[in-house]
């Protein structure tokens, strides 16, 4: 009975700190692959975690499922996010302005090369994850549409496909500079898509599926 007493109650703090452990890393991993890329040495990501390399490698087998931890993170954080912000702002396009700044904090244009590079496109949970998120964005651009101050020739692609593209660091800045100014240039597009429209587009709105297509563009060489 002693000896039960004396396993017992060291094993729930065991998985409480394995858990932690878990939480950091993946923590520490999208900071690196944001500031470095997807091929950041793990040695990196351990020592921002505050673990050592065996850890993280009993945690993390490979590089590609730490990657796919930290997609999972990202959209999950993100989906909650936005259904929070779509259930309580004012109207709809509040809601959008909020939830394309909140993308833009999360750095989905750094992280865009690693969803293309090293996700399995047909993973069931990465799949249900993402189509989360994009079920709030597409219900709150319809919102605003339908109640006419969100430009009607635009798509819920264009809106994100800018956003992606502002939130990646310009060459030889560091996503701390960055992100100094990067609110304010997002604020300039989301108020050039208020209704109604000053100008006639050209070519033809953008849909999600579309900024999946510009993912998979910044990994191949030729683009």
């Amino acid at each position: 009975m002693v000896s039960q007493t004396a396993v017992k109650p060291g094993t729930p703090r065991l998985r409480a700190d394995a858990t932690r452990n878990r939480e950091r890393i993946v923590a520490a991993a999208q900071e690196a692959f944001i500031e470095f890329g997807a091929d950041v040495p793990l040695d990196e990501i351990a020592r921002r975690a505050g673990i050592g390399n065996a850890t993280l490698y009993r945690h993390f087998p490979d590089r590609r499922d730490l990657a796919r931890s930290v997609v999972l993170s990202v959209f999950g954080t993100m989906a909650k996010e936005a259904e929070t912000i779509a259930a309580e702002a004012a109207d709809a396009f509040t809601a959008l302005e909020e939830i394309v700044h909140g993308a833009v904090e999360w750095k989905i244009g750094a992280l865009c090369p690693m969803f293309s590079e090293w996700m399995d496109v047909d993973d069931p949970e990465l799949l249900a994850a993402r189509n989360r998120l994009d079920n709030v964005v597409e219900r709150v651009f319809a919102g605003a549409q339908a109640d006419g101050t969100l430009r009607t020739d635009v798509g819920t692609g264009d809106v994100m496909i800018l956003a992606s593209q502002i939130a990646r660091p310009l060459p030889g800045t560091t996503p701390l500079q960055h992100v100094n100014f990067v609110h304010r240039y997002i604020q300039i597009v989301l108020d050039g898509l208020r209704a109604p429209q000053r100008s006639v587009l050209p070519g033809q709105p953008a849909i999600l599926q579309d900024l999946r297509g510009e993912c998979a563009a910044v990994t191949d060489p030729q683009h």
